[in-house]
């Protein structure tokens, strides 16, 4: 399941130019728009889960997220014009959003005594989609003319769609065979949780939420910057990119078991610094190896951060408000995060250069660092849940 809901959020990056081809759309920040819409899709259902997850069982979430995940890819193959797909970008993103509310406790809770492990399993999961987003897509974009010359990109959504709709029977089949957790029972209550572990919230959402926007932003044109700057072929971008992913999936692996055995805030802090420094070594890279090592190592340190924050949160939260406190957490840190794409599109359409606007992300991050660093120091930062009462 993860898989699914997870390649959509990914696929539209290397469609961008296609799409805006199609529709004959010469604005980046109306083309960057399809991009922000699917994250936006994604942040927006997160606080509304948590409430709904106080109430519904979490394997009655993830299923209703399949099914409409499996609607939204078969509308978007139909989509008409540019408005028509930035609806059905933005329905893929809230079946998205949806899923990781109630799949993520559901997973920590699965394996209580490993939640590091189990998280990061579950993020190499979603990291393969990524992987695997960008290189199906080329593939379709590059084969599929012999079959629909006129509308390539429709494929995409029409696998997504049929996958979708297998992939949550599947689920709905094994759900109801196997005894699921009932540590979610005593989470009842999304306010209390939101007065209660405020300020393991509020740190998750300094901790990622800048650090979200700029990764959205960077990735979303990271094909359109190698061509533009650094003089690549956007064939050979879309591998670069297809690299940057692929980084991701050792970091989730790893960075889950490093969880388990490391301060959290340590690592969180020592991810968001070679975050910065990559992305600022990024806008200084020349020469095709040279950024293939560079997206290399910034693909590993960027896709640390997300099980990173994940363990940091699932594991400190008391089962009376893991999934109301993480849904809270998550939903205002993916507002901030949707808006990436759109922000760099608009800048680009003002003719500020992509290496000003990458150099000022490094720099910003940067200094949040820093002051997160000082803060640290002098023990500002939570580090465990507030006791329950």
């Amino acid at each position: 399941m993860v898989f699914l809901v997870n390649f959509p959020r990914v696929a539209f990056a290397p469609m961008l130019d296609t799409l805006a081809a199609a529709f004959d759309v010469t604005s980046q920040g109306k083309v960057g728009l399809i991009a922000t819409l699917v994250w936006l899709g994604s942040a927006l259902p997160r606080i509304p889960t948590g409430w709904v997850l106080t109430r519904v069982p979490r394997h009655r979430v993830i299923l209703a997220t399949g099914v409409v995940l499996a609607v939204a890819a078969t509308f978007t193959t139909f989509a008409w014009s540019l408005p028509s797909v930035y609806v059905g970008s933005l329905l893929m993103g809230l079946a998205s959003g949806a899923y990781f509310m109630a799949a993520n406790p559901l997973v920590s809770e699965l394996f209580p005594e490993r939640v590091g492990r189990a998280v990061g399993i579950h993020g190499t999961a979603s990291q393969t989609a990524a992987v695997a987003a960008p290189l199906f897509v080329g593939a379709v974009l590059a084969a599929a003319w012999l079959v629909v010359p006129f509308a390539r990109w429709r494929l995409v959504f029409a696998f997504i769609a049929a996958l979708a709709a297998a992939t949550t029977t599947v689920f709905y089949v094994v759900s109801r065979r196997v005894d699921l957790p009932d540590a979610g029972d005593a989470d009842r209550d999304l306010f209390a949780a939101a007065r209660a572990q405020w300020p393991l919230i509020l740190a998750g959402v300094v901790f990622l939420g800048f650090t979200g926007f700029v990764w959205n932003g960077v990735f979303n044109f990271y094909v359109q910057y190698l061509d533009v700057v650094k003089d690549v072929p956007r064939s050979t971008g879309r591998v670069l990119l297809t690299v940057l992913f692929a980084a991701g999936v050792p970091a989730f692996w790893a960075t889950g078991r490093l969880m388990d055995r490391l301060p959290h805030v340590s690592v969180i802090l020592a991810v968001l610094a070679g975050i910065a420094t990559m992305l600022a070594v990024l806008t200084v890279t020349s020469g095709l190896y040279a950024l293939v090592a560079v997206s290399v190592v910034f693909g590993f340190v960027v896709h640390a951060s997300f099980p990173a924050m994940d363990v940091y949160l699932l594991d400190a939260l008391p089962d009376e408000h893991r999934s109301s406190a993480y849904a809270l957490y998550s939903g205002v840190m993916m507002i901030g995060q949707a808006t990436g794409s759109v922000a760099v599109g608009t800048m680009r359409d003002l003719a500020i250069p992509f290496t000003a606007i990458f150099q000022g992300f490094a720099l910003a991050l940067g200094g949040l660092v820093l002051a997160l660093v000082a803060l640290h120091a002098v023990g500002r930062l939570p580090t465990s849940a507030r006791a329950v009462r």
